[in-house]
């Protein structure tokens, strides 16, 4: 995994500064016009709420953006922010990658689970 040194931008962030401040859109305005209440967007704006898959369609939609690109920000900001909350995932032993590697390069399909 490759180590990241500064917070991510929350897409929040980029709403606002990309899109409310230069359009010189309120987020009441922009709510109404994504299909939200103000409230949900504040609270992405503000960085107290997360961009949803359904978000993201809204606002790719709006700003002639892709969904991927809002969710990539929020995965970046939550993997970031779930790092520096916790070492807990560092304890995990990682399975010998001998192992995971045989087992992913072998043609045959013995190693499928079937239901």
């Amino acid at each position: 995994m490759r180590k990241m040194i500064r917070r991510p931008t929350h897409p929040g962030n980029i709403i606002k500064k990309d899109y409310l401040l230069p359009l010189s859109i309120t987020i009441k305005d922009m709510a109404a016009t994504l299909g939200v209440s103000r409230k949900t967007l504040s609270k992405i704006i503000n960085e107290r709420g997360a961009v949803t898959p359904h978000m993201a369609l809204r606002l790719s939609r709006a700003f002639d953006t892709t969904p991927d690109f809002w969710l990539n920000l929020q995965k970046n900001f939550d993997l970031w922010q779930a790092k520096k909350e916790s070492q807990e995932w560092e304890k995990v032993r990682p399975f010998p990658k001998n192992l995971l590697h045989h087992y992913n390069s072998t043609p045959n399909s013995e190693h499928i689970i079937q239901d």
